[in-house]
């Protein structure tokens, strides 16, 4: 793969990775700081034209054509041509797989996580108790967060928005939502455990269960990264003994 600043090689991917803090770029004043914007971009809204992208980034056109082409040479982002009325087509772009490699990931934690839980089980091929052990650990710990940054009575909503803030240190680019229906949703646009979560579906099955158990509320997955989609998307609601 082509190196971000447009020389052959790999050098410059892992800090550009390093750069994506919390999936935001820190600000667009150089070229890299503008790549950077241009793919979170694309990853949480999804492909769009120069002209969109320029306008949600508040950078001009020009700027964001040649960088877009840098990404295209880099083969982190490509383009097709959509055709509409009678005028001339335009081209809209979008990220490839290879990009996810750029975005923040937790891949360390959780392996570290699943040795440790694997040991405290007994065995490897103990693979549902292994998650279940992981599931308890997390559980624990993003109930403390929660339960320092907010008060015991504090709304669903409320919890559900501190959840997405401690997803999102954890690199899911995480936010909270309530919909013209009132429904409450977590949106993750990126998989930090990408790799795992393609080979063993139980680690996306102990990511449900553990926002159930932090939230105390009903919680289905409307949308699934492992299944095609842009996003995992959650619908949050108030159980019925609330």
């Amino acid at each position: 793969m082509p190196d971000m600043n447009g020389v052959p090689g790999q050098a410059n991917v892992r800090a550009l990775a390093a750069s994506m803090t919390n999936g935001h770029a820190a600000g667009l004043a150089s070229p890299s700081a503008l790549r950077r914007a241009i793919l979170v971009r694309l990853r949480r809204d999804g492909a769009g034209s120069p002209d969109e992208i320029a306008g949600a980034l508040d950078a001009s056109r020009t700027g964001v054509l040649q960088q877009l082409r840098a990404l295209e040479v880099a083969e982190l982002v490509e383009h097709r041509t959509v055709r509409h009325g009678v005028g001339r087509p335009r081209h809209v772009y979008d990220i490839t797989p290879d990009a996810q490699e750029l975005f923040p990931a937790n891949y360390d934690g959780l392996a570290a996580g699943l040795i440790a839980a694997i040991e405290a089980v007994g065995g490897n091929d103990l693979i549902e108790q292994v998650f279940a052990a992981r599931l308890r650990q997390m559980g624990d710990r993003v109930r403390q967060q929660i339960d320092e940054r907010l008060a015991p009575d504090a709304p669903l909503v409320d919890r559900v928005r501190e959840l997405a803030v401690i997803q999102d240190e954890l690199g899911y680019l995480t936010s909270a939502s309530v919909g013209e229906d009132g429904a409450i949703r977590l949106t993750e646009h990126n998989c930090a455990i990408f790799h795992v979560a393609k080979g063993e579906p139980a680690a996306c099955e102990a990511e449900l269960d553990l926002f159930r158990q932090v939230l105390g509320a009903s919680v289905e997955r409307e949308s699934h990264i492992m299944a095609g989609d842009r996003c995992c998307t959650y619908r949050i609601e108030e159980t019925a003994s609330h």
